[in-house]
């Protein structure tokens, strides 16, 4: 007997109690632990929902177009108990699964047994985690299968791939298969794996201003689902000023609020907690690029970037904000040349102060952005004898 995973099962950070992150994050943190706490950790969670946990994690990350609809079982130990799911392909190759009430009653074609806390540490843990040492595999027809390769076989390869494989794919193959621009006509995926690669396996929490999709509530979050799948242990917000909450899934989270009001970016700063990352794809108009700045800057953890995409827009008369006069108002262009000065605060004489001069590490220039990397700014300037030789 299968029993149909309802929505908020398949989207289970709604499922699990009234701090559903918590226990998402403490999951994922423990995947990082050796087995016997991870062991513990499923069991403070519940071993059901860590389950549901897993499935929808596959759900988003294995393809499955092309792929003949094989009956895989998927069954998780933990504590010599076994919860079982069946999967397939779905008409238009998305992953598709269904509780098995009793898993030793399912006949599929194939039945993949493993621990659940390998599964997790597969799928959740830093790189060098992934393990199959528990995993059998079971064909129905072992006389079928027996010497040959057939059709079934590249879709059981592509699941469990999900599991064993989770930081195979690069950034620019992830942008092109979800759809964003990041890719294509913008080059920036390059840059993003140039500053973001060794950092890719940690517990992250993501932000970026503008959803996609303009007014539609169901369009966009193109680049939402590539980060998400890219830092595979990730918490990844997005923000928008139309109400796109309804994208919202598992390890992403999609928030209305105006980047251009600092009230609501204050509200969306109580939700997220502390930032490690922060990418401005939003209305690429100067002031409001400033304003978001300035009111998220402070929530970036040290070590953390702060990245502004599309600087193009600031010589552009159809983005200045009085009639086409650039110099009424500074651009963002204008705004991160300041914060070249502030770079450099200790050497310059006759100069106000910035919050940030002490704060800002590092700026990295490229085509139509800037990677600004928060950190330590306090170096010694020259003894003034040297400035008035």
């Amino acid at each position: 007997m299968t029993v149909p995973l309802t929505e908020c099962e398949r989207h289970p950070m709604t499922q699990l109690g009234s701090t559903p992150r918590a226990a998402l994050d403490r999951m994922i943190a423990g995947a990082g632990a050796g087995r016997s706490q991870l062991a513990d950790i499923v069991d403070e969670i519940g071993p059901v929902q860590v389950t549901d946990i897993v499935i929808a994690e596959l759900g988003h990350r294995t393809e499955l177009r092309g792929c003949v609809p094989a009956d895989t079982s998927l069954l998780f130990e933990h504590r010599g108990k076994i919860f079982g799911v069946l999967a397939r392909a779905g008409a238009t190759g998305e992953f598709e699964a269904t509780r098995l009430a009793d898993p030793t009653a399912a006949d599929p074609d194939v039945t993949v047994e493993q621990s659940l806390s390998e599964v997790v540490a597969s799928l959740f843990g830093p790189r060098g985690t992934a393990a199959a040492a528990t995993r059998s595999i079971k064909w129905r027809d072992t006389d079928a299968v027996f010497g040959v390769s057939l059709p079934i076989f590249e879709t059981v390869r592509r699941i469990l791939d999900s599991i064993d494989r989770p930081y195979a794919l690069g950034l620019g193959e992830l942008c092109v298969a979800h759809g964003s621009d990041k890719w294509g006509l913008h080059q920036y995926t390059q840059h993003y794996e140039s500053h973001f690669e060794a950092i890719r396996d940690r517990p992250l929490t993501v932000l970026e201003i503008g959803v996609g999709g303009y007014s539609d509530p169901r369009r966009g979050g193109e680049s939402l689902r590539m980060w998400r799948d890219y830092f595979c242990r990730a918490t990844v917000f997005g923000v928008d000023i139309v109400d796109k909450t309804a994208l919202s899934g598992q390890r992403m989270t999609v928030l209305r609020g105006d980047q251009s009001v600092p009230a609501d970016l204050a509200e969306i700063v109580r939700t997220t907690g502390l930032l490690d990352i922060i990418i401005d794809d939003g209305s690429h108009l100067g002031s409001h690029i400033i304003t978001s700045f300035r009111a998220l800057f402070p929530a970036l953890r040290d070590g953390g970037w702060y990245v502004i995409e599309d600087l193009q827009t600031s010589y552009w008369p159809s983005f200045a904000e009085h009639s086409g006069d650039h110099t009424k108002s500074p651009t963002a262009i204008d705004f991160v040349k300041t914060l070249i000065d502030g770079l450099n605060y200790a050497e310059a004489d006759n100069r106000t102060d910035r919050d940030t001069d002490a704060q800002i590490k590092g700026l990295h220039f490229y085509h139509n952005m800037v990677f600004i990397e928060k950190g330590a700014n306090r170096g010694a300037g020259a003894p003034q004898w040297v400035r008035n030789a």
